[in-house]
């Protein structure tokens, strides 16, 4: 949605082979390796792709990783691995970009979080404390710099057709021996709707929320489950 209205964009991860054919795809899109952990990286990388596209006027944090485990069995290491990239990293990129975006007085930032940030769901508790304080980081952001152009907001989709999910589908088939479309449903009815979001309807959410006439949205958390929060 954003290449289609003119964005000119720079894709980001530690998975080249995927961001290069993804970028193909997308007219004037660049790939660059990053590990948004990495604090020293974010700055060469955001500087390297403002030299080379222009200044950095939209942000979408997207890095994010899951693990599976009872609350004692969650380790302070899975909690700060966790942590480390699905907020953390959204700081780091955030606090690099964002005073370019004041002193032109424009910009938008999206956080895409989870319905397990506006929920609680058992068996993640590091992934679910990770998803609830990127929308608190979201909302207060947001006030921050209400009055400077900038929108902040957090999209909160359920289950999403990624990688991720193909992880989920794999555990279930593990855990109670199902067949792989019986395990894809476990998760589908957990929705009204009783179906898989597409990323493209992520995608579209997070394009409207960057484009004209979406100005006074800010600080919002939008659910994409299908009626399962309202």
């Amino acid at each position: 949605v954003l290449a289609a209205n003119g964005a000119k964009l720079t894709l980001t991860g530690r998975n080249m082979k995927k961001l290069r054919a993804m970028a193909a795809k997308l007219p004037g899109a660049e790939a660059r390796r990053l590990d948004v952990t990495d604090e020293d990286a974010v700055k060469r990388v955001c500087t390297e792709a403002a030299a080379s596209l222009g200044a950095i006027d939209i942000l979408i944090n997207n890095s994010g990783i899951a693990e599976t485990a009872p609350f004692m069995r969650t380790s302070a290491d899975m909690m700060r691995r966790i942590m480390e990239v699905n907020l953390i990293g959204a700081h780091i990129c955030t606090q690099q970009v964002l005073p370019a975006m004041i002193e032109a007085g424009w910009g938008r930032i999206v956080n895409i979080s989870s319905l397990a940030g506006l929920t609680g769901q058992p068996y993640i508790s590091a992934y679910c404390a990770s998803k609830h304080a990127m929308v608190g980081l979201t909302r207060t952001l947001a006030l921050e710099v209400a009055k400077k152009g900038i929108t902040v907001n957090a999209v909160c989709p359920a289950y999403v057709e990624t990688g991720m999910v193909e992880k989920g589908v794999e555990n279930i088939q593990k855990i109670t021996g199902m067949s792989e479309d019986d395990a894809r449903g476990e998760l589908a009815k957990k929705s009204p709707q009783a179906r898989i979001i597409e990323a493209s309807e992520v995608g579209a959410t997070v394009g409207w929320l960057c484009l004209p006439g979406a100005e006074s949205i800010t600080g919002q958390s939008i659910a994409m489950a299908g009626g399962a929060w309202m």
